[in-house]
């Protein structure tokens, strides 16, 4: 016999439906909570169905995000076999029944019947480390979406308040500068202090900049703040949200940089990092990122798996004698891991950086490819140069 359980996996608990052989269910379907108690009857009915068929039971689930993880912990703890399928796949096994019918109960009898209808690989486990880089990255790509988007709605409420202070230093959102903005917020708060008064201010932040430097600054100050337009009639709802959004700011570059530590402590003892470093246009941030989106290269056999992992393989349309000829890539991967080869790409090709790289980028442009397309071409080249390096431990050679 080859038993199996499929789990239609949703926040909080699961519903399984049990198949001693293909076209051969055990009882009906029933639901499991995600907690301790849950998940130990789990594991007594997956040893009861062992008892009935004689063999350990697989288990297929679908990759739902964080929702599968107490499952996947608990499978591990217990040392049973379990396939994640991507979610696309299952959505497609589902429309070969005629029938319209979807509920928690029909989709994890329909996992049963995908299990025996594909030859699937076990999941292969992740390093921790992998996982903890994987975690981090991803979540300084979140608090750096939210920093940009905070950017933007401090730009408005400056506009509305003291829009001639952006010229008073090169960073507008450095440290001393915001800092000196919510503790000066108008021009009237700035012409109403005595510039020796603001000149302690900023030497109070103790910032490594000359007395000479810091004067210059507090001259500009007293310059916007008489050009600026908005003298008086400022509203206290405008003052309230520039505080908050300085107060956003600063701790979002806070966060931004104890992550940014994290991450460069963690990359710094896994040795793929290190390799494709190597490979001009791949930075650290670039090459943590991309490592922990791919994990152990040995979960791929062939560069082209890779490849469609990272979404970036074209699509095909065919159908009689019609053909299409353009096509697009699938985009079904890992965005964030499309994403980082593409930044790695264009710094690559940026001022020759990565030879040869930037040879093969002019070699499709010639061939009257268009700028986007050759770019997609060099990240499908330059993920297959990850791959290879990575199978064989060895540095990248930018010999054009």
């Amino acid at each position: 016999m080859n038993p199996v359980v499929g789990l239609d996996v949703a926040k909080g608990e699961s519903e399984d439906q049990a198949f001693l052989d293909k076209d051969k269910p055990f009882g009906k379907s029933f639901s499991v909570s995600h907690t301790k108690e849950g998940l130990d009857s789990f594991i007594s009915f997956l040893k009861e169905l062992k008892r009935k068929s004689g063999v350990k039971p697989a288990v297929i689930l679908e990759s739902t995000g964080h929702y599968h993880t107490p499952i996947i912990q608990c499978l591990e703890k217990n040392q049973y076999l379990y396939i994640l399928v991507n979610p696309i796949i299952s959505y497609q096994a589902k429309k070969t029944s005629l029938r319209k019918v979807k509920t928690d109960a029909v989709d994890a009898f329909h996992l049963c019947i995908l299990y025996y209808k594909e030859e699937f690989e076990p999941y292969k486990i992740r390093g921790e480390r992998l996982l903890n880089l994987r975690t981090l990255s991803r979540q300084y790509e979140t608090v750096t979406n939210l920093y940009v988007q905070a950017k933007l709605q401090f730009h408005t409420i400056l506009d509305q308040v003291f829009p001639e202070y952006r010229g008073v230093f090169g960073d507008l959102f450095s440290k001393v500068s915001l800092k000196l903005l919510k503790a000066f917020p108008t021009s009237e708060d700035v012409l109403l202090t005595g510039e020796a008064e603001i000149i302690d201010r900023i030497e109070e932040m103790n910032i490594k900049r000359s007395r000479s430097w810091i004067r210059e600054k507090a001259v500009k100050l007293f310059e916007s703040a008489e050009r600026n337009p908005f003298h008086q009639g400022v509203y206290e709802s405008q003052l309230f949200s520039l505080d908050m959004y300085i107060t956003m700011l600063l701790q979002y570059q806070d966060h931004l940089s104890n992550l940014e530590t994290q991450i460069d402590d963690l990359a710094e003892d896994i040795e793929e990092c290190k390799i494709i470093q190597s490979i001009p246009g791949i930075g650290e941030k670039i090459a943590a990122t991309i490592i922990s989106e791919i994990g152990e290269i040995d979960r791929f056999d062939h560069p082209k798996k890779l490849v469609a992992y990272a979404g970036i393989d074209p699509s095909v349309h065919s159908s009689g004698k019609f053909t299409a000829t353009i096509n697009h890539i699938t985009k079904r991967g890992s965005s964030r891991l499309r994403h980082a080869l593409y930044m790695a790409v264009l710094c690559g090709i940026r001022s020759s950086r990565n030879k040869k790289l930037k040879e093969y980028y002019d070699r499709k442009r010639k061939e009257g490819k268009p700028s986007k397309v050759a770019m997609i071409a060099c990240v499908n080249k330059l993920l297959h140069w990850i791959y290879a390096i990575l199978k064989r431990n060895e540095q990248f050679l930018d010999l054009a």
